[in-house]
């Protein structure tokens, strides 16, 4: 299953349920049975009165969690062009239910963000109501690559961003540091690489009887003030102006186009972003725009409502499929996109994204009333 579970007791007999991703060797990569895994044992924690807080990290020193198993899924959708694979409609509706019990969960849960937190990384992460991040830490949903666009609750969380950041990192799929994370809202705090075993050693010690959250505080203050000649230097907030400046556009295609112009300048890091997009896919643009205006409306549950529909379209059309083989399976890094051209997509293929493409009521239905289409 390569999810571990324990439980640990402290010293006061309170109980701190601990789920490790164990599969390293794929950067802790989100299979189906991970996630179905850690959803049920999250459901049994939450009901049990005897645990107190949960810890969610990852195995091996590169990543907490790279993603989702985005290789048996395209695999998937080559076998079965045109249509939705079983795989994918479970897989989404699994996913997207275990982050909405994430962002949910009733008592403290800590997730160690250390290393490559991407896409689906990026859901388990947020979704914790204390997000730690680390001098390793490399947070990002890099989706452009790979046609699909930034999902697990990403229409929210990247949308509360300030400026247009938001769109910035869901188009280009940029990286952040971990005092980007902190700078940006997308991690609460900053301890030691090593500390990890430290910590769980210190939770042990609180008394959970009373005052719980002032010293579960007080002790992560503690951990991140030893920890602060390690933060790194902000990225993006220094660079907010600029980008807000390069996205002040009507379309997405201008804001393809203007983001493709940064492949030569000067600055390596804006370099960067912009040859990410000059290689990213183009009708990833499209719905990166389409889910930011949708979203502002939106509740938790509605995001992913609207995110299922999205990714199972994702499926049926061709360039999911055809990113994940070029970036991942065959590794050429030279996909052929069906739509090279972000100016000339078809408005009913962006659309046909957003639609419905399962029969009666909402997989998702039981998260929230699902939005107007």
């Amino acid at each position: 299953m390569s999810v571990h579970c324990e439980v640990l007791t402290g010293v006061d007999g309170a109980r701190i349920g601990v789920a490790t991703l164990e599969a390293a060797k794929t950067l802790n990569a989100l299979t189906l049975a991970m996630i179905e895994t850690l959803d049920a044992q999250l459901r049994a924690w939450a009901d049990d009165p005897r645990i107190v807080c949960v810890l969610l990290r990852g195995e091996g020193p590169k990543a907490f969690c790279a993603g989702g198993d985005v290789r048996a899924l395209a695999q998937a959708c080559r076998e079965q062009p045109g249509s939705v694979p079983a795989l994918a409609a479970t897989f989404f509706a699994s996913e997207y239910r275990l982050d909405h019990r994430l962002h949910n969960f009733p008592k403290p849960l800590l997730c160690w963000g250390h290393g490559h937190v991407l896409g689906g990384g990026m859901g388990l992460l947020q979704g914790a109501n204390v997000r730690i991040v680390t001098p390793s830490s490399r947070l990002a949903m890099p989706e452009v690559s790979i046609g699909l666009y930034p999902d697990v609750g990403a229409s929210a969380f990247l949308h509360r961003l300030p400026g247009k950041l938001g769109l910035f990192l869901a188009l280009t799929g940029s990286p952040l540091n971990a005092r980007d994370a902190l700078d940006l809202g997308l991690a609460d705090r900053f301890v030691g690489e090593g500390r990890q075993g430290a910590l769980i050693d210190e939770l042990l010690q609180l008394n959970w009887q009373e005052q719980t959250g002032l010293q579960l505080n007080s002790l992560l203050r503690a951990e991140q003030h030893c920890a602060r000649a390690e933060l790194p230097e902000a990225q993006w907030l220094p660079r907010r102006e600029m980008i807000d400046e390069l996205l002040d556009v009507a379309d997405p295609v201008a804001a393809w186009q203007a983001l493709g112009t940064l492949a030569s300048h000067a600055d390596p890091l804006l370099a960067a972003a912009g040859e990410r997009v000059r290689q990213g896919c183009p009708l990833t643009g499209h719905l990166v725009w389409e889910q930011r205006r949708r979203a502002r409306t939106l509740s938790l549950a509605q995001v992913f409502q609207m995110e299922y529909a999205m990714s199972l379209n994702c499926c049926r059309h061709p360039e999911f499929s055809e990113g994940v083989r070029a970036r991942l399976i065959d590794k050429d890094n030279q996909p052929r996109w069906h739509w090279p051209d972000i100016a000339r997509i078809p408005p009913a293929v962006v659309a046909a994204h957003l639609h419905q493409s399962w029969e009666g009521a909402h997989p998702l239905a039981d998260l929230g009333a699902p939005a107007p289409v």
